[in-house]
């Protein structure tokens, strides 16, 4: 048995070796794949209705479907990468999301679109699952801190230009070009992935699924009180920002009249956020103790909270500081998130792959919700998408003192 750290914010000892060439811009490529294949097509949304014959609520159901798809197949990502190598089935998820994609491109109907964008989901989430096991397979402590760091920086960059870049295709060339996009940049990736991606996990180490196995390891790691706080509050930590993700059509081009080539209003400040935050955490890792650097992010996200809240109630929605806020909270979010991803794996390291699976299926699971009723629900004012931000981060904080207070009950 491994002995207990000396305090409850101390991080295990770091292992030395060097990270292969590379491979912080390729496992944020991968953990990028899914959020890009959202955000790309956001405006393209109008479009998609009117071509396809469908009503907003019909296409708005692409997003739910693909985040429920997600949700549900993050749950076996792990459990599968634990058994055959992680490097193996992530040239196979990559290569079947392409196809996804590509079916997507030709849609000649909403149900059709329904279906390829399940498939994309279905295929999206090994990437980010993966992801998150390679990193501590290949590193404990402040190294995993600042390799998840520069993950999330680099991440942080695909979803503030995929509307950009998806809104422009769309100008151009019709909402099927997004898709197209995807099926290349897809391509691209498979191949760096063929000739960069090592194999993280050695033989020796590869576990079972057989069917007791697995379920005696996942009724393990989801009766985890540590590994559920954690989850919640990554997710509502995550939901107080998304919901302006989910609501990005209505939010800038209803409330704040921006056209469909102006989604860089959002995810400029909110991205640039995230690279800040990612960047800061980076720079604490083995300097701050992982709680410290939590309390901070949360300092930040709350102050982004009450900031919107009161711009709302004393001002009208305008340019640029409706948007403000959202740049100060994904800094806080990305201050807080690598330590808390990884504070929810310590506790199952023969398992790490099973462990991310269900940590992103649990993030996974409440986008749906939050994409299938939350961003709806609150989406009809900028004042009613503040009260979301803060409500949702007001129960984030709530989760990460509980899995505080469960470290300290679980060490003494």
């Amino acid at each position: 048995m491994s002995p207990k750290p000396s305090s409850i914010d101390a991080w295990p000892v770091d292992k030395t070796r060097a990270a292969p060439r590379g491979i912080a811009i390729l496992l944020a490529s991968l953990s990028a794949l899914g959020p890009f294949s959202i955000d790309a097509y956001l405006p393209s949304l109008p479009e998609i209705g009117r071509k396809l014959g469908a009503t907003q609520i019909e296409v708005q159901q692409t997003l739910s479907i693909y985040l429920l798809s997600f949700a549900l197949m993050t749950l076996w990502h792990g459990a599968i990468s634990d058994r055959f190598g992680r490097r193996r089935v992530i040239l196979i998820a990559v290569a079947l999301f392409g196809l996804a994609s590509a079916g997507c491109a030709i849609a000649t109907s909403i149900e059709q679109l329904w279906f390829w964008r399940a498939m994309q989901g279905i295929t999206a989430g090994a990437g980010i699952v993966i992801s998150r096991a390679i990193v501590r397979d290949l590193f404990d402590g402040p190294a995993a801190q600042r390799l998840m760091s520069q993950i999330t920086m680099m991440f942080a960059i695909a979803p503030a230009i995929a509307p950009v870049i998806g809104g422009w295709l769309h100008s151009y060339f019709g909402w099927r070009s997004v898709f197209v996009f995807l099926v290349l940049s897809t391509a691209a990736l498979w191949l760096a992935c063929w000739k960069l991606l090592p194999e993280t996990l050695a033989p020796e180490k590869r576990q079972s699924l057989h069917p007791t196995y697995l379920g005696k390891t996942y009724w393990k790691v989801l009766s985890s009180p540590p590994f559920l706080l954690a989850c919640m509050a990554v997710s509502l930590n995550f939901a107080g920002f998304f919901v302006y993700v989910l609501s990005a059509p209505v939010f800038l081009m209803t409330h704040l009249g921006v056209p469909e080539t102006g989604f860089l209003w959002l995810f400029g400040p909110a991205m640039g956020g995230m690279v800040l935050g990612s960047w800061i955490s980076g720079r604490l890792a083995g300097k701050r103790s992982p709680g410290r650097t939590i309390l901070l992010g949360y300092l930040a996200m709350g102050s982004a909270a009450v900031y919107n809240l009161a711009l709302n109630l004393t001002l009208p929605p305008s340019l640029p500081w409706s948007v403000t806020p959202l740049f100060i909270y994904t800094t806080g979010m990305a201050l807080a998130m690598p330590n808390l991803t990884l504070l929810a794996l310590d506790p199952f390291p023969a398992q790490r792959g099973l462990a991310a699976s269900c940590q992103t299926f649990f993030q996974s699971g409440f986008n749906s919700i939050t994409a299938a009723l939350i961003a709806p629900l609150i989406w009809g004012s900028p004042l009613t998408l503040a009260l979301g931000m803060a409500g949702l981060l007001t129960l984030g904080g709530i989760a990460a003192f509980g899995h505080r207070k469960s470290r300290l009950a679980r060490l003494t």
